[in-house]
């Protein structure tokens, strides 16, 4: 087993030696803080804060984390605590009007708040339920192995623009038993869970489920989305919740969720999502995509 003490960003001194040979954890030059986590249901866990963000990410959060750290052989504590300070959206300047406003214009519509769906793409299929009966499984590895292959998918030509429904493909649901290595915070609202195999499984494997930002509240699928956002806001709380850095959690969590299965055809070609240090056992680009219900712990 490799223990280290301190963390190789930083310098600083772990509250505890970390075991780098655990199943899912960050590489260990990307750790910037962590702290202990003991959520009511019981259980202790070590919540690693780290500078691994998804690499598409373009947000004023992500890009100044990947400033913080880049080309810097120590970089600075501040810097990097500043950077988890800013927004994850991006801002337009704000323009002044000219001349006189004309009448009967409608005004812009407002902005999203801090747990409604800020993105686009494939908005309508992102925000809707499917209405299949859910299947059962308790390895994700099982999952994965019915999933069709991208090749298949990317045949489809599913147009990622926002009034993009769902396929016939991704007309299932699916109830998972399994465990939550690692969670991040984009910049459309939506919480990026990194879900795994049973850490003594072992060959490791992982994919992306995803706590929706949600949707008008007169949605068919608001109930349910904003019940399992709240659950999952609910175990962490304010202070736990992952921003535009990946969390990394140790041990993982257990973690029980039911969701319908989306393709993310935006990100078919060019990279995948997923923190750097686990993307290599991500095999699919298949996610459970919205989370419908959530019990963790």
């Amino acid at each position: 087993m490799m223990k280290i003490e301190r963390l190789p960003l930083t310098g600083k001194k772990a509250s505890k030696p970390l075991d780098l040979a655990l199943t899912g954890m960050p590489a260990p030059d990307s750790i910037h803080s962590e702290t202990t986590f003991k959520p009511k249901g019981g259980g202790t866990y070590r919540i690693l804060k780290t500078t691994e963000v998804d690499t598409y990410e373009d947000n004023p959060a992500a890009n100044a984390l990947r400033d913080a750290v880049h080309g810097v052989k120590t970089p600075s504590m501040a810097a990097v605590t500043a950077a988890m300070k800013l927004t994850l959206t991006k801002r337009a300047a704000k323009k002044k009007p000219k001349g006189k406003k004309k009448p009967g214009k409608k005004p812009p519509a407002p902005a999203a708040g801090p747990d409604d769906f800020a993105g686009t793409a494939r908005k309508i299929a992102k925000l809707s339920i499917a209405t299949a009966t859910p299947e059962n499984f308790t390895d994700v590895a099982d999952l994965i192995a019915t999933l069709p292959s991208v090749a298949t998918m990317v045949k489809l030509k599913i147009p990622t623009t926002a009034d993009s429904d769902r396929v016939t493909q991704e007309e299932r649901n699916v109830h998972v038993t399994a465990f939550l290595y690692a969670a991040s915070r984009e910049a459309d609202n939506d919480f990026h869970l990194i879900i795994g195999r049973d850490p003594g499984a072992g060959q490791e494997m992982y994919m992306t489920m995803e706590l929706s930002g949600l949707p008008p509240s007169g949605s068919p699928a608001f109930p349910a989305l904003k019940t399992a956002r709240s659950a999952y806001k609910k175990f962490f709380g304010a202070a736990k919740l992952p921003g535009a850095g990946y969390n990394f959690y140790q041990p993982p969590i257990p973690v029980v969720i039911d969701g319908s299965l989306f393709f993310d055809a935006t990100h078919s070609t060019g990279q995948a999502p997923g923190p750097p240090s686990l993307k290599s056992r991500m095999p699919t680009i298949w996610e459970v995509h919205p989370i419908s219900n959530i019990e963790l712990g």
